[in-house]
């Protein structure tokens, strides 16, 4: 008998948690919320919702500025090469502190690697948001024949070829194994 009524309260929490929810995101509500929730527990709908209004409240900041102090580099080329790859290392643990996650590096010097991230990662603008089990994935990769020749599993390659029809360029290992936090 306790544990159907602590049932039914919980019930009721979630049901209440749920409206005040949907009552906050009622300002961004657009189609997706009812199509995606429509097959989902109340539990995991109510977490689905409280990410979107968490993603809805986030400021869009350079990522730079995530940080306190915020996050500056030197210039690539105002680094030599054993000092650009310690800085290298602690700037990726930084980033991952931020549940920022780089991935396809390998084909990527540390060099051309803290250029990415000096170049084209801090200064981005994305939404901060905090929530748990969430990160941005940085794909390290700038076109597709390069995902083609060090990423892509052998069927994503079939896949490709059927889809473009186009000559694929040959399928190599990457030159520097790293192992990221994250992965």
């Amino acid at each position: 008998m306790r544990e159907t009524r602590r049932q039914a309260i919980d019930e009721v929490e979630l049901m209440m948690a749920n409206a005040r929810l949907r009552d906050e995101l009622e300002p961004y509500r657009d189609e997706s919320i009812e199509s995606s929730v429509n097959r989902m527990s109340l539990q995991a709908e109510n977490e689905y919702l409280a990410s979107m209004l968490a993603w809805e409240r986030a400021p869009a900041l350079p990522i730079s500025d995530w940080f306190s102090p915020p996050l500056q580099l030197l210039p690539p080329d105002a680094l030599g090469d054993a000092q650009l790859s310690h800085r290298l290392k602690k700037t990726i643990q930084r980033l991952h502190s931020k549940n920022i996650l780089l991935r396809c590096t390998d084909h990527l010097s540390d060099r051309e690697l803290y250029t990415i991230i000096y170049r084209d990662i801090l200064p981005c603008c994305e939404k901060k948001v905090d929530v748990p089990g969430k990160a941005i994935e940085w794909m390290c990769v700038e076109d597709t024949d390069t995902w083609l020749k060090y990423y892509a599993t052998p069927v994503e390659r079939r896949r490709h070829q059927e889809e473009y029809h186009v000559d694929l360029p040959p399928a190599e290992n990457p030159r520097f194994k790293r192992q990221l936090p994250g992965t």
